[in-house]
């Protein structure tokens, strides 16, 4: 609970109706009672809004009405509040190590649930300000006019997890029927804020469950590749075998590879990064057989699989980790970059 509600010529906006906010202030309190919640709250000195609202939260009688007021100050400091007899609510003290109470309040006002700003001036407009940075549910009670009515203002443009009825209530005029509707109105607040959360927590999980199938399937393909190298035969004219060998190794590479670059991205998709990964390393381990075929014509009379393989597969797992790269390349009439050869030497077989 932040704010005061005296009339003070330098707060801009004034307060408006300060009688009208003291009742309103208590009002608040039974219904931050009756809904359950925790009360923290950092002044007894009567012209802030806490020692009025605690006074409405305290009040004797009716049930679900038991609740506990943390009062936060520094250290050295003491407070006022005293709760009457037969109240139902439990005042607990929590004194801060710092002794500037600018410390306490802003530390505090970061752990709560939500926020509700009646009047004030600066100090309460800063609390607003705050809240709605770090999404916390925010209450800005604009019918009193002081910070909280720049708040309100403020709180239309950032919304976070109100709505436009929100918005419209909490610029309204009090009624006899604000305090419930305000209260509601937090709390649905608080609501949405958790949903989103659990959104945020469950996005966050599945985006781990789909990093680390990528990853898994990723180093499948990579081993499946190198397997090739144990599998292939022994140098002779090229068959099927020998030419499946010698293709889908590298391609095996070349997905792998892509994948597991997709996995560094954000908006990480696999199967998506896989066909890339297909298809750079598809035209760059061509474009290297092809290359070899033009140098050496009888290549395949007498083919070497398993040392071209030594070769290929790093080619292929070089170009789908880099696709972007290899795309970008053959865009512009080039070759793709991994086969460049290196700085002084020939493209000779």
């Amino acid at each position: 609970m932040v704010g005061s509600i005296e009339p003070d010529s330098r707060i801009t906006p004034p307060i408006k109706a300060a009688d009208g906010a003291r009742a309103a202030c208590r009002a608040l309190g039974g219904e931050l009672a009756r809904a359950g919640c925790d009360l923290a709250v950092f002044s007894s000195k009567p012209h802030y809004a806490e020692p009025h609202v605690v006074e409405g939260y305290a009040a004797p009688g009716g049930e679900g009405r038991s609740g506990v007021v943390f009062a936060h100050v520094p250290r050295q400091r003491d407070l006022g509040f005293a709760l009457p007899e037969g109240s139902p609510a439990e005042l607990r003290t929590v004194r801060d190590s710092s002794t500037e109470w600018e410390v306490s309040f802003y530390r505090t006002l970061l752990s709560c649930d939500g926020v509700i700003l009646i009047g004030g001036g600066q100090s309460t407009r800063a609390a607003g300000v705050v809240a709605m940075s770090q999404r916390i549910p925010v209450l800005p009670v604009a019918a009193f006019g002081g910070g909280a009515s720049l708040v309100w203002a403020n709180l239309d443009k950032v919304r976070n997890d109100t709505l436009d009825e929100d918005i419209s209530l909490l610029g309204g005029d009090w009624t006899e029927a604000s305090a419930a509707e305000l209260t509601a109105c937090l709390l649905r607040q608080r609501d949405r804020r958790l949903a989103a959360r659990r959104r945020e927590e469950e996005g966050l999980h599945q985006r781990v469950v789909r990093e680390r199938l990528g990853l898994g399937v990723a180093v499948l393909f990579v081993l499946a590749s190198l397997v090739a190298l144990v599998l292939a035969g022994d140098p002779g004219p090229a068959d099927g075998r020998s030419l499946a060998t010698l293709v889908s190794a590298p391609l095996l590479a070349s997905m792998g590879g892509a994948i597991i670059r997709n996995s560094f991205e954000a908006n990480a998709r696999g199967l998506l990064a896989a066909v890339r990964g297909l298809g750079a390393g598809l035209v760059s381990v061509f474009l290297y057989v092809a290359s070899q075929l033009l140098a050496l014509p009888g290549l395949l009379d007498q083919l070497d699989v398993r040392r071209l393989l030594f070769f290929v597969i790093p080619l292929g797992f070089s170009s789908g980790f880099t696709f972007d790269l290899v795309y970008e390349r053959l865009r512009n009439g080039g070759t793709p970059p991994s086969l460049d050869p290196p700085p002084g030497t020939s493209t000779g077989g």
